[in-house]
């Protein structure tokens, strides 16, 4: 059987960006999902990614990392290569994978009956209990499904 290495490498790289997608996209979701004013632009640019071609996006995050550009110089100082490297393409995953974690979770907490969420409240429960009581059981079949979207 021939080398398995780049199996290996690709499914650490997917699972380890889907875990930071799902975590800052669900996060982000909730958080932008309780906001006002604005709440439409920070909407659009976390989504750009998901209408972006990929060599856009690709080429951006060259860009954005490379050894000329603030950030690469700034990574470069304090010894941190990103462009090529195995945290580079955790990056990358992570950037293409993103809206689509994100999208469906701000549609799954959409969905949440506002109702139920009034009576936790009246029920005494914060903003942490409603999220963990309330929102997060109800959305999880949205929620693990956006998972398997952002891992694939």
């Amino acid at each position: 059987m021939g080398d398995l290495s780049p199996l290996r490498i690709s499914l650490e790289i997917a699972l380890i960006s889907t875990i930071l997608t799902f975590i800052t996209g669900v996060t982000m979701a909730y958080r932008i999902g309780r906001l006002g004013r604005g709440k439409n632009i920070i909407d659009s640019l976390l989504s750009l990614p998901l209408v972006l071609p990929p060599t856009v996006t690709g080429f951006l995050l060259l860009l954005l990392f490379g050894k000329n550009s603030p950030v690469g110089r700034f990574l470069a100082e304090i010894g941190i290569s990103v462009i090529f490297t195995f945290p580079g393409a955790v990056i990358a995953a992570f950037v293409t994978s993103f809206p689509i974690m994100y999208r469906t979770a701000r549609g799954a907490f959409e969905l949440v009956d506002t109702e139920l969420i009034d009576a936790a409240k009246t029920l005494g429960y914060g903003n942490r209990g409603i999220l963990f009581k309330v929102v997060l059981p109800l959305s999880w079949p949205a929620l693990s499904s956006g998972a398997v979207l952002s891992f694939a």
